[in-house]
């Protein structure tokens, strides 16, 4: 493990975000408390759940197509086959990948994100989203930064509230990134929801802090890059026909976009 420290207690008496979405997703590593949670929310959490994943799936796999071959991804998540690796490296073995994250019961599972084809690389950083410095040093140690690198934030940035300055936190982590990195990020909304399938309140009655925000604030999160078509939509796929689950409830409860460093 790139950190060396030793491996924080899990806290079962709490419910955590990365444990609700692997329960949304059918997974097992969640706890009671993560499944009371999860299961107060309708069907178009599920749903969201999916497409997120889905989006991920192809952003991936459309960037490493396009040349990329390293990537940063933070906010891992519970692995959930086919893992950001995986996917990467049927495009190109020879990628390198850095995954990130907070939760104790990710880097439980490190190993798993840790077999890498073998001409290619992953590492694991345990470290938090509000601590950009860490993870690009860290990260500094598999990717070389004067290349361009993939910036992953997947259903991570409405966790960080606003006095927590998540667009700065962006800024930061994309600064010593090449010309011709990208971010490939996804961001939840209730923009396209109806009143009855905002469930916002369940998150924080559980007391996570949960900040959807407006097409207009997820796209301040790409200023000064070069936005791909379709540019920050729901269900952004590129090369690929509309997903068929595009129009599930739910579906389109989250933005999402690449941009490229100029």
């Amino acid at each position: 493990m790139a950190s060396g420290k030793p491996a924080p207690r899990i806290d079962t008496s709490r419910p955590h975000p990365a444990r609700i979405y692997d329960f949304l997703l059918g997974g097992k590593d969640n706890y009671p408390v993560d499944q009371a949670v999860a299961e107060r929310l309708p069907v178009e959490a599920r749903n969201g759940a999916a497409a997120n994943r889905a989006f991920m799936r192809r952003g991936i796999a459309w960037t490493a197509r396009a040349g990329i071959d390293q990537f940063l991804d933070v906010g891992t998540g519970i692995p959930t086959e086919p893992n950001l690796h995986q996917i990467a490296q049927d495009v190109d073995p020879t990628c390198r990948i850095v995954y990130v994250d907070n939760d104790p019961i990710v880097l439980r599972h490190a190993e798993a994100l840790l077999v890498s084809r073998p001409e290619g690389r992953t590492a694991y950083v345990q470290a938090d989203v509000l601590d950009p410095e860490t993870i690009l040093e860290q990260a500094r140690e598999t990717l070389d930064f004067g290349r361009p690198v993939a910036l992953s934030l997947i259903a991570l940035l409405h966790f960080v509230p606003d006095d927590r300055d998540p667009y700065g936190i962006v800024r930061t982590l994309l600064a010593p990134l090449a010309p011709g990195s990208c971010l490939i990020l996804s961001h939840l909304s209730m923009d396209l929801l109806t009143p009855e399938q905002d469930r916002t309140e369940e998150y924080r009655t559980a007391g996570i802090d949960l900040r959807p925000r407006t097409h207009a604030e997820v796209l301040r999160f790409f200023d000064g890059l070069d936005l791909v078509e379709p540019g920050v939509v729901p269900c952004w796929h590129k090369g690929s026909p509309r997903p068929a689950d595009a129009d599930l409830p739910g579906a389109e409860s989250a933005y999402a976009g690449v941009g490229f460093v100029r």
